[in-house]
């Protein structure tokens, strides 16, 4: 059977990886639009058959429908049982890259009670500039031009609204808002999100330990998401790298703990074009097709 896919957005930073993660694949036809119709509205709906038919299937990539409760959260490995949503859903929000790393966090250790709802939670992160679109994109690879940056890191949205703020603390289980401070470097991809933890300040009391077994035990046989064992994580205490995983669709985890201190940080390595957009989305559609999740994927 042959499976017609349409790209809203095919010319964008996620959709031209959506594309290439799709080429070769003998049952999916992707619908093209001309460039001048990739803008106009109704040539657009068009190829979509209209959103509101019951019998088109939508993953949307926008932050728009991320926190909507009649769209299914697109984390096949969120939690047990959640796969089986993705694939019964017309209706799939993938997640945004900053919270797809510190969601993956979170849940685990506010569903075990090892952190509480209600705890005051710090994320922070770095990505790399294709993060940010074409707007970025030019911004760090065209120096030259007026306007445009020739720093090597910065940080942002230090106002603490950023878009995927609300959507980590809905999907993590939070009921107040973590800090989350985002920055970008001057690299092209790869992304690193970390929580720092106060261990003796965590309602949950979690012991040395506790953290790494109740994230091993979520994330046990998946196969992109993976919690780095004791012993390999010691290598990365001063290198860790936020390009190791570039056009993967896997995401890591790492338990950084100092017994001594009662302290911890819960960091994650991934692509945020992978596993933070563009490879998440095509494990999706894999799964609503009836498909091997992990094809076209590595």
């Amino acid at each position: 059977m042959i499976h017609t896919v349409f790209i809203d957005g095919e010319a964008g930073t996620t959709g031209l990886k959506i594309r290439e993660r799709l080429q070769g694949r003998d049952e999916i036809k992707v619908i093209e639009l001309s460039k001048k119709y990739r803008k106009i509205v109704e040539a657009r709906a068009e190829a979509l058959n209209s959103v509101e038919n019951c019998n088109v299937r939508v993953i949307d990539a926008s932050v728009a429908y991320r926190t909507h409760s009649d769209w299914v959260y697109g984390f096949p490995e969120y939690e047990r049982g959640h796969r089986e949503k993705i694939i019964n859903a017309n209706r799939v929000s993938n997640p945004g890259c900053y919270a797809c790393g510190a969601i993956s966090i979170l849940h685990p250790l506010i569903k075990s009670g090892l952190i509480l709802k209600d705890d005051p939670v710090t994320i922070n992160a770095v990505s790399g500039y294709t993060g940010g679109g074409k707007k970025l994109i030019s911004e760090f690879q065209n120096t030259t031009l007026a306007g445009n940056s020739n720093k090597a890191f910065y940080h942002y949205a230090l106002n603490l609204e950023h878009k995927h703020t609300e959507e980590i603390r809905q999907h993590s289980g939070l009921t107040r808002r973590p800090i989350f401070v985002p920055s970008v470097g001057r690299f092209a991809q790869g992304m690193i999100v970390s929580v720092p933890l106060q261990l003796w300040a965590l309602s949950g009391k979690p012991k040395p330990g506790d953290i790494y077994n109740v994230l091993s035990d979520h994330y046990a046989g998946q196969r992109f998401v993976v919690v780095v064992d004791k012993e390999n994580t010691t290598k990365t205490f001063d290198n860790l790298d936020p390009e190791a995983l570039n056009n993967t669709n896997q995401l890591k985890l790492y338990v950084f703990e100092n017994e001594g201190h009662e302290q911890a940080v819960v960091a994650v390595i991934l692509d945020n074009l992978g596993k933070g957009a563009s490879g998440q989305a095509v494990q999706c559609l894999n799964l609503m097709l009836g498909l091997n999740e992990e094809k076209g994927l590595q």
